[in-house]
This record gives structure tokens, C-alpha cells and sequence, in this order.
């Protein structure tokens, strides 16, 4: 058996998740990131709370904004599911981009200059990336808690069991590890290679930080006792496998809300330019790279992992467990969509970005990312709540043996 696994993580050549051999710990929800896109989240939530009556998750995973929407429902943890999800989505509804970053910075390549020249005069969130997330800060305390503090509603819905626990992925800047904070009953901590999970009494800026977008957003301090003094920034830089949290605090079963469309193979082979790549183009691929396509290889991973056990005496398993998942994801591109809206921006920072403009054809990555505009929001809402409306016949047999919530 020994040998055979061997054979079959030399064949996968990538770091994988290592499953916990407890389990019990019931259903996690796992958000994963993508800026503004993750309105798309809260539309999906809000319609399998409505039609799954009694569903709550037991675990909560959150990487980039998907970090923030995992933070609210745990805030939100005590009052019944579908409840926390029409909050969630009358979050969305009412954000703008002025309540995520500054729409009058004055000059991003002087903050740029500076923050290579001086690094240590930099004051974060207005200076360190290409924006200004001081609104950003100010309104997730006024819905998670004051920057330095314990998120007290997380903090109430754990010990009241509310929750089992709840876990937020950042990316040191300091160490270059992922890191993994997680608040929760009878956790044991884990360390890989160059990923490791700290226990801890999650605060704003654990969020903050989880959702800084690399270069765009500026840096996070965090002064934690194990790990000392450091800055973080997007949780999913480093982050290889990004069912590993879920997994490590027992989940049974796991629901992936991803943020990112799954091709077909003529729409992937389809040319999306025609001349030279234009930068935004190339900074799209990068990002789609790094923050989403990894979950589709962790999750083959995981599948192949269960397919093994299947065909495999129970008493050689050796640690490893089987566990469901189930991946929900848009049925239409959520970057080609924002295409179709003009970019809320600073003049300076369309100019950084090649002034790309809706309607040409390309497909905006980043821009789904940044834009925080009102019918784009309320587009995403209504197509997640259209999508998990298709797919509930899926989602109820996959939470088939749930716990009821309190």
C-alpha cells in the first residue's frame, strides 16, 4: 500500500494537501478570491440557504475576498443561515468603490517611487500599493471590529459553538510562507513546507491583509506572538493548496465557491488577442494563475485521493481519509461580463494600466477584480443565485446527512 502511494504522489510532483485522519468536523465552506467577483459568492449563498433549509457549515475557509465573506458569515454565525446570507448580499449591494479605495489619489507613481526608495516611511493603507485602502479598513471594522482587536462576534460564535472554526489565508511578505490563522475548538496547528497555520484571535487585520491584491493594495502589519512582527499581503501568492485548511480541521465534506469560469475546450483554444499582448492582458493571466487556478488541481487532487481509498482496504489507509467536495463555479465569465462596464478608477491608475477600455474584445481580469460598480455587483448577485438555482439538485445530495443548525 506504502508503495502505492508512494508511486501516486511522485506521479502528482506538487505539494498536496494532507488530509486529517480525525474528520468529523462536518461541512466546510471554502470562498475562494477574486476582488469585486466575490459578489458572486454571496448570490450562490444567499439562493442554498433559501433552498436548503437547516444548512449552516461547520468550518469556514477564506482566501483574498473570499476571506472577507467567510469573516462576515462568521461574525454572523448565531442567527440562522439564510438570514447571514441576505446580510451578506445587502453588503454587496450597498458597496462602492469609494468604500474600498480612495477615487482621489493624487499620484500612484509618486507612492510607487516612494515606496521603492523609502519603504520604511511608507504608511499603510494609504501608501504601499497603487491604491489608497484606508476606506477599505474603515469599513470592515465597522462591520468586523476595530484594527488591532478580536473580531468579538468571531470570537462569540466559536466559544458558543455557533461555528467550529474559521480559518483566514494571508501570504508573509516577511518569511515568503503561506500562512493560515484560524480561530476554533481542539485545533492542532500544522506546518509544511512553506505553508504553516498559526492559532490565534483573528482581528480586522488578518482580513485586511488576506485581501491585499499584490501591488495594488498596500501591505499589512501583523504582530503576532509565535510569528513576531510582519507584513502580509494576498493570501493566495503562496498558497498551493488551498483545500489544505479545510482538510487539516477535519472537514467531511467541502463546498468550493469558486470565482473563476470554467472553459470549455473550444472557448480555452479561442485566441483572446490578436496582436502583441497589451500588459493588462498579461497581468489578467498572472492573476488568474495565481489566486484561482490552483483550486482546480488541488481539487483533481483530492478526487484522485478518493478514488484510491475506494479501491483500498480500509486498515491500509495509513492516515487518509475520504472526503467530498463539491466545486460550484459561474456559468459565464465573470471577467469578459466586466468588460461591459466603465472602470471606476483613479485617471493615474488607468493610465498605470494602459487606459484599457471596455468593449474591445479582451477580457478584463483585473478589472473584475477592481470593479466595485453598482449594476456589475447586482449582475453578479443575480447570476450566482441563478447558477446554485440549476445546480441545487447537486447541492442537496451532496449535503444529504447535514447537521441542523442551532
Amino acid at each position: 500500500m506504502l508503495d502505492r502511494l508512494a508511486s501516486f504522489f511522485d506521479r502528482l510532483r506538487y505539494d498536496e494537501p494532507d488530509p486529517d485522519p480525525l474528520g468529523g468536523g462536518g461541512v466546510a465552506l471554502a470562498l475562494t478570491g477574486g476582488g469585486a467577483r466575490a459578489a458572486y459568492q454571496a448570490g450562490l449563498l444567499r439562493s442554498i440557504a433559501r433552498s436548503v433549509p437547516g444548512f449552516k457549515p461547520d468550518i469556514l475557509t477564506g482566501v483574498s475576498a473570499g476571506a472577507i465573506n467567510a469573516s462576515f458569515l462568521a461574525s454572523t454565525a448565531a442567527i440562522p443561515f439564510d438570514h447571514a446570507t441576505d446580510r451578506l448580499a445587502d453588503i454587496w449591494r450597498g458597496l462602492r468603490a469609494e468604500h474600498v479605495f480612495r477615487l482621489d489619489r493624487p499620484s500612484v507613481m509618486q507612492s510607487v517611487v516612494r515606496a521603492m526608495r523609502a519603504p520604511a516611511d511608507v504608511a499603510p493603507p494609504a501608501e504601499g500599493g497603487l491604491l489608497d485602502t484606508t476606506p477599505l479598513q474603515t469599513f470592515l471594522e465597522g462591520h468586523l471590529g476595530a484594527v488591532g482587536a478580536p473580531m468579538e462576534a468571531v470570537r462569540r460564535a466559536v466559544e458558543d459553538k455557533h461555528l467550529g472554526a474559521l480559518a483566514i489565508t494571508t501570504t508573509s511578505y516577511t518569511s515568503g510562507q503561506s500562512v493560515t490563522w484560524v480561530q476554533g475548538h481542539g485545533i492542532e496547528p500544522w506546518d509544511r513546507p512553506m505553508r504553516r497555520a498559526v492559532r490565534t484571535d483573528l482581528r480586522t487585520e488578518h482580513v485586511m491583509a488576506s485581501a491585499s491584491l499584490p501591488f495594488f493594495f498596500p501591505a499589512v502589519a501583523i504582530d503576532d506572538p509565535q510569528l513576531g512582527y510582519g507584513w502580509y499581503g494576498d493570501g493566495g501568492i503562496r498558497l498551493s493548496a488551498p483545500l489544505s485548511p479545510a482538510l487539516h480541521l477535519g472537514a467531511d465534506k467541502i463546498l468550493v465557491l469558486n470565482t473563476r469560469y470554467g472553459p470549455t475546450r473550444a472557448e480555452a483554444d479561442l485566441p483572446k488577442v490578436d496582436a502583441y499582448p497589451p500588459p493588462t492582458r498579461i497581468l489578467g493571466i498572472l492573476m488568474n494563475a495565481v489566486f484561482l487556478d490552483v483550486l482546480d488541481r488541488d481539487a483533481q487532487t483530492l478526487r484522485r485521493i478518493n478514488d484510491l481509498l475506494e479501491e483500498t482496504p480500509r486498515d491500509e489507509w495509513n492516515g487518509f481519509r475520504p472526503v467530498d467536495l463539491l466545486v460550484l463555479r459561474p456559468s459565464v465569465d465573470l471577467a469578459t461580463l466586466a468588460a461591459g462596464y466603465a472602470p471606476v478608477l483613479p485617471p493615474s491608475m488607468r493610465l498605470v494600466l494602459g487606459g484599457l477600455s471596455s468593449g474591445d474584445g479582451r477580457s478584463p481580469d483585473w478589472l473584475s477584480m477592481l470593479l466595485f460598480d453598482v449594476e456589475y455587483i447586482e449582475h453578479l448577485l443575480a447570476l450566482g443565485e441563478a447558477d446554485a438555482e440549476r445546480q441545487l439538485d447537486d447541492v442537496g445530495a451532496f449535503l444529504e446527512g447535514r447537521r441542523e443548525a442551532a
